[in-house]
């Protein structure tokens, strides 16, 4: 069986070229099952991949041949088994991606509010100088507090 992308089946569904559609169930999901004219038979596929898209929920299928113009069609459930769900790793990796851009965004938000504040800080400026004295100062006092002795902490 022929595996085709989402584009190629808008593609030949504009040109008149596909006679029909089912939604078979498949395990735990549905594939997209596409009849041509030319007589072959054909299933779809992920965009870069000859891999069968899988769709867990029946409607985001529906809603994709929807969008495509395809509006008429198949189902056969007779396969599937919704306890036989495949958790895809796609979806995990997506997933996970998204908590990583809402913390990294949060985080550039906090940032830039701080640096802001430092900006507008109508305290006066300490010069280099000054600010390396104070911490030279400040260690100075550790390493008296912890005594001649005892290793620093690192």
């Amino acid at each position: 069986m022929q595996s085709i992308t989402l584009e190629q089946l808008r593609a030949a569904s504009n040109a008149g070229g596909v006679t029909g559609v089912t939604l078979k169930g498949c395990g735990g999901a549905f594939l997209v099952l596409i009849a041509t004219r030319s007589g072959s038979d054909a299933v779809l596929a992920k965009a870069r991949s000859t891999e069968p898209r899988r769709f867990g929920n029946p409607a985001a299928a529906l809603n994709v041949l929807r969008d495509i113009g395809i509006t008429v069609g198949r189902f056969d459930a007779t396969e599937w088994d919704p306890a036989n769900k495949e958790e895809s790793a796609g979806n995990r990796g997506r997933a996970e991606a998204m908590r990583k851009a809402h913390r990294a965004a949060a985080y550039s938000e906090w940032l830039v509010a701080e640096l802001q504040d430092a900006v507008d800080d109508a305290r006066p400026n300490l010069s280099h100088d000054d600010v390396m004295a104070e911490m030279e100062a400040d260690l100075a006092a550790l390493t008296t507090r912890q005594g001649p002795g005892r290793k620093k902490r690192a």
